[in-house]
């Protein structure tokens, strides 16, 4: 468990096994761990916590061998139309493909009453990196609907 408090827009799709995660974390620097942390790095929690304005796309295939990447030209505008097309897109009941610039791609099928994904990750350095593919299993549109809303929200 992470002891530093993390906070900010985050956008998961998929399900607490597999999921691929748009988010800007935002560290409270009066958090008692990133107090310490700082400390320990020697700087003041402030410098250690940053402007809080980096996006990252995270993410955990089945195996638990996740991890996750910086987007630092990643606008909130962006994440917004990201989001914006989720939505029209699972309005159609149809397969859909999305991308998140060059680094995000989801292709979603119809299973039930909801949405199955394959999302492949492409890290944007080194530029020879692997290209990483998370298969997540179906998760109910309500759901992904009421996840949208919230995470279009947060970005006000």
């Amino acid at each position: 468990m992470n002891p530093i408090a993390v906070s900010g827009p985050e956008l998961v799709i998929g399900t607490g096994d597999a999921y691929v995660a748009l988010v800007r974390p935002q560290i409270d620097p009066s958090d008692p761990g990133v107090r310490l942390a700082a400390e320990q790095a020697g700087v003041t929690p402030e410098e250690f916590v940053g402007p809080g304005d980096v996006w990252a796309v995270v993410w955990e295939p089945e195996d638990g061998e996740g991890d996750g990447f910086e987007l630092p030209g990643l606008r909130d505008a962006e994440a917004e139309h990201f989001s914006e097309q989720l939505v029209t897109a699972l309005g159609s009941g149809e397969p859909f493909t999305v991308e998140a610039g060059a680094v995000l791609r989801l292709d979603a099928r119809p299973v039930g009453d909801g949405y199955a994904f394959s999302a492949e990750v492409t890290p944007p350095e080194p530029e020879e990196a692997d290209v990483l593919s998370v298969e997540i299993p179906p998760v109910p549109t309500l759901t992904l609907l009421a996840d949208l809303e919230a995470f279009r929200g947060s970005l006000a």
